[in-house]
């Protein structure tokens, strides 16, 4: 296909849906720019698999996306964030962002105590991914890393408030409230839908860092620096492909973006 390098569209991967979070600001940030979205439903979630097979799904899920002609990638999941980040770079020629970076420099200039938390999936706790990404920035700074693996399911299943959910919030974020920080990094993209109870549990005075708004605004600066912002004014593409059936991505999707989504397809990635 024979398309100005401009009007490419941005391509975005996650294992499921949570990625929609990110999808969603950078829509909300570059509404002109068109957008292709795969979920790859089949096989998440990538927070309890092996580094080995994250990294593998990823360059598959790159692979589907670069074929695409995108312009730019963005690794809208932690934990391939955490673990591939590196590999996909090396293994592509247009820019490739990922969720990590952006998070812990948001949390970096938002701490006042040099003590952030971190939120996210056993992978990505484990990975340390955010603690060396804000130390190789500052030193100085406490991290405390905290897995919250029962976010998730209840994100998916709606249930962002409640009696159910505040218990959950409570009994994880107990540990959290006494490391005493004043800034939490939401480190899962299904995590922004808590918002409102985990500001709640943690306190109105702890800052909460929602990595998809930082992203969207990287976004900007790296088309604007390259030079690779759309300069068409018509109904940008928005595409969305899953590895599963699409009709739960359909609902839980459409809550999550907070918009229609009209072009879907089921698709094979891999061999």
């Amino acid at each position: 296909m024979n398309m100005n390098k401009k009007d490419r569209p941005i391509g975005v991967f996650d294992s499921g849906i949570g990625g929609l979070t990110v999808l969603k600001e950078i829509i909300k940030e570059l509404s002109d720019e068109g957008t292709i979205y795969l979920g790859d439903t089949a096989r998440v979630p990538y927070g309890i698999r092996s580094p080995e097979t994250v990294i593998r799904y990823s360059f598959e899920n790159t692979k589907f996306l670069f074929s695409k002609n995108i312009k730019l990638l963005v690794v809208a999941c932690n934990t391939a964030s955490s673990v591939g980040l590196e590999a996909i770079k090396n293994s592509i020629s247009i820019p490739v962002i990922g969720v990590i970076e952006p998070g812990a420099r948001a949390a970096l200039k938002a701490t006042r105590n040099k003590k952030v938390g971190v939120i996210g999936t056993e992978a990505t706790i484990k990975s340390n991914s955010y603690t060396k990404a804000v130390k190789a920035i500052d030193k100085d700074i406490e991290v405390f890393g905290l897995a919250c693996p029962l976010f998730v399911p209840l994100v998916e299943e709606g249930w962002t408030d409640g009696d159910i959910v505040t218990m959950v919030a409570e009994k994880y974020l107990r540990e959290m409230k006494n490391n005493h920080i004043d800034t939490l990094v939401l480190g899962c993209t299904h995590y922004p839908l808590l918002k409102k109870v985990i500001s709640l549990v943690i306190g109105g005075d702890v800052k909460l860092i929602d990595s998809a708004i930082e992203v969207a605004k990287e976004i900007r600066v790296i088309l604007e620096m390259a030079d690779l912002k759309t300069e068409k004014s018509r109904k940008p593409q928005r595409e969305f492909y899953v590895t599963d059936s699409p009709e739960r991505f359909l609902t839980v999707g459409e809550r999550f973006l907070g918009n229609k989504i009209e072009h879907i397809e089921k698709i094979e990635v891999g061999n």
